[in-house]
């Protein structure tokens, strides 16, 4: 019998499934989804651990969250606005910013979290979370300035067919209040004849220097979501702070 645990962000949703046998993946709910070896999620090969950090058996996926609705699938336990309908009987729905919390003392050592701020940038908002002495200290949200500064990103990219990977950090930035009113000054960039890489680049490094500010302008940041695959943006944290990415699935750490 699996056991599944969603972490439904707006654009992708982290699930891992966790099973006795093998032979329990072949009735799997998520077997429904086509070319299901696509989303299997590689990138980060830690061993999975339960919360006494004995091994388990599992998998991780990755993929849009517009395949949920036609999933319906029934998750044991569950995050994000995405799938508060989408729980069976006895599972439970936790609030993003205690899976957050969760998440990150799980993956971080406990002389580290003497003084740690970790941020969360997701395609809809951006939050940290500070540690003290090994214990929780402050938190924030940022649901209005923070919007859709991930999902610009991809929105862009695909747009000017640039490849993220291959970005050259810009030292100049373009001031970021959220990535709907950045659009704007990109594309004026643009038809200034500036390439699409370096006015991406420079909105690349308002939003890290923006989220450094937002967070508290931390000596030490640690981060989490997707923006950990994103070269560009690691690069441009780096003229404000040191940063250690966390991957993406520190949410869906803090859930199970």
């Amino acid at each position: 019998m699996t056991k599944l645990y969603i972490d439904a962000g707006t654009s992708w949703s982290k699930v891992l499934e966790i099973y006795e046998d093998e032979k329990d993946l072949t009735n799997s709910p998520l077997n429904k989804i086509k070319n299901l070896n696509n989303y299997i999620y590689k990138e980060e090969n830690r061993a999975l651990q339960d919360k006494e950090d004995h091994p388990i058996t599992g998998r991780v996926l990755l993929f849009p969250s517009k395949f949920c609705g036609s999933l319906k699938v029934k998750y044991d336990a569950a995050t994000g606005h995405m799938v508060k309908k989408r729980i069976n009987e006895k599972g439970i729905y936790q609030n993003e910013m205690l899976c957050f919390a969760y998440g990150a003392k799980k993956l971080i050592d406990d002389e580290e979290l003497k003084d740690a701020t970790i941020v969360d940038i997701g395609s809809r908002d951006t939050k940290w979370v500070r540690f003290v002495d090994g214990k929780y200290k402050d938190l924030d949200w940022n649901g209005n300035c923070g919007s859709a500064t991930g999902a610009t990103v991809e929105m862009l990219t695909k747009f000017y067919n640039v490849d993220v990977s291959k970005i050259t950090p810009q030292e100049e930035r373009i001031p970021v209040t959220c990535g709907v009113f950045s659009m704007e000054k990109i594309m004026d960039d643009i038809a200034s004849n500036v390439s699409p890489d370096i006015a991406i680049a420079k909105y690349i490094n308002g939003l890290a220097h923006n989220t450094w500010n937002f967070s508290g302008r931390p000596k030490k940041m640690y981060l989490s979501g997707g923006f950990c695959m994103n070269k560009c943006f690691l690069d441009s944290l780096d003229f404000y702070c040191d940063v250690v990415p966390l991957g993406r699935l520190v949410l869906l750490e803090g859930l199970y």
